[in-house]
């Protein structure tokens, strides 16, 4: 049971920290920190996660993950359930204290977009829903290669959080233009929950985009990772 309120809490952690930063600090009066700093956030809440929780649940905070690490070997399905339901529960709390913290600003409203995903004329690009799916995909896939790849035994040992978490500013950087960037079902469902409206209908995208992708890298891995020859 702990490992599943780990996995809550640092689901939590991960939006109330990324998209966090996206509505409360993004565009803040003269001192914002943009996408560079949103990408950041989302990077540093996976790092500090990652070694806060990493030996407990092994930080997954993502259902794409969790069906990543199965796909590839290094996860038990029984317990996708149960991992999968804590993560969105923690997502959804996160953006349920979110929501408290930003509505005691006057003139807030959640349906102008609240960090949500979305393509279209929901894209924060006006890319459309093919561009996002493709992103989507492609960056989750990279996201599953470089987590399978850190957390090799074969690997350096204890960089596996500096990795993953610099790989998740990365996709963050080249993608949030486009969907705002999802890679992770989770994160996207904890704030559409609030925004309500287009998001809530664009959300099968981001849950079936990242799943795919996650699913493709873990079998790229698990050819390329290999030790037969």
């Amino acid at each position: 049971m702990k490992k599943y309120v780990a996995e809550l809490f640092g689901t939590f952690w991960l939006v109330l920290g990324g998209c966090g930063s996206a509505v409360l600090a993004a565009a803040f009066p003269d001192v914002g920190i943009g996408l560079l700093g949103v990408s950041l956030a989302f990077g540093l809440t996976v790092l500090t996660m990652a070694y806060a929780i990493g030996h407990i649940s092994g930080c997954h905070l993502n259902p794409a993950v969790s069906i990543g690490l199965w796909a590839g070997g290094r996860f038990e399905a029984s317990e996708l359930p149960p991992y999968i339901i804590a993560q969105v529960i923690g997502a959804c709390i996160g953006g349920g204290v979110l929501y408290l913290i930003a509505s005691g600003q006057a003139g807030f409203d959640a349906s102008a977009g609240f960090a949500s995903n979305g393509f279209a004329e929901h894209s924060p690009g006006g890319y459309t829903m093919l561009a996002a799916l493709v992103s989507e995909v492609v960056m989750t896939m990279m996201f599953l290669i470089v987590i399978l790849g850190a957390t090799d035994k074969r690997a350096p040992q204890g960089l596996a959080p500096i990795a993953i978490g610099l790989c998740l500013t990365l996709i963050h950087l080249i993608s949030i233009p486009v969907t705002n960037t999802s890679v992770n079902p989770a994160r996207s469902t904890g704030v559409a929950f609030f925004q309500g409206d287009w998001a809530i209908d664009q959300l099968w995208l981001f849950w079936l985009a990242p799943i795919v992708g996650a699913v493709i890298g873990a079998v790229v891995y698990r050819y390329i990772g290999s030790e037969e020859s």
